[in-house]
């Protein structure tokens, strides 16, 4: 019985020495112009494409748009706009200058107001105050240590302590400077020179920087020894 022959291994053989001479051919060989890189830029990847525009013509600007592109009827609008900006800028601050003076006047006004009422307020109470002073310098000498006087002195302690933190002052006249501004003269000393007062015989008041009523009082020489300041105190 016949035996089949063998494969022809040597063809085999050699076609795998083909094809690896063919790959190594492949690799040495360097790539042409169709398979070299493509160095334009891809959309988004920031890279600067040149677009062939001269930079030296006078028609293009520093940042490189053309000059003609500027259209004068909008820079002339714009002129207009800042022009308005600056006028109503200039209103504003008039008008915020303006609300501060009103407000400072305002304030003014108001304060004169209430000197005003505070001091139709107090003329009424000064007959009472003028009373418990005539009373209780009416007391005799040896009733003073009473307990009905010390509850009197009491009360007008407590009465000229309120009208004091109101913003009342008394006028302190006796031996001061007669100032007609603060005093009213009612009689004076035969001979004498009616510079000072002598004696006092209504007090007088102000409220703040405005006289309620002027001090009611008798001129006359200066006492020697007598302070020549013109003060003007409360005395409770």
């Amino acid at each position: 019985m016949e035996c089949d022959a063998p494969p022809e291994v040597p063809e085999v053989r050699a076609t795998g020495v083909i094809l690896e001479q063919q790959m190594t051919e492949t690799e040495s060989q360097p790539l042409n112009s169709d398979t070299k890189e493509d160095d334009s830029p891809l959309p988004g990847s920031g890279r600067a494409t040149s677009v062939g525009v001269d930079e030296s013509d006078p028609t293009f600007d520093a940042v490189g748009l053309p000059e003609n592109d500027v259209d004068q009827e909008d820079v002339d609008q714009l002129s207009v706009v800042m022009a308005e900006r600056d006028e109503f800028l200039d209103q504003l601050q008039r008008s915020r200058a303006e609300f501060a003076n009103f407000r400072r006047r305002n304030d003014q006004e108001r304060a004169m107001l209430r000197q005003l009422v505070g001091r139709d307020v107090l003329s009424q109470f000064l007959p009472v105050i003028d009373d418990l002073d005539r009373a209780l310098a009416a007391i005799p000498e040896s009733e003073r240590g009473s307990g009905w006087v010390k509850g009197v002195s009491m009360i007008q302690a407590k009465l000229n302590g309120t009208v004091e933190r109101l913003g009342v002052t008394r006028v302190d006249a006796l031996h001061k400077p007669f100032d007609p501004a603060f005093h009213e003269a009612v009689a004076t000393e035969p001979g004498s020179s009616g510079s000072h007062v002598v004696e006092i015989y209504q007090n007088g008041y102000t409220l703040g920087d405005m006289l309620v009523r002027p001090a009611m009082v008798k001129t006359g020489d200066a006492l020697p020894g007598a302070t020549e300041d013109a003060d003007v105190t409360f005395d409770a």
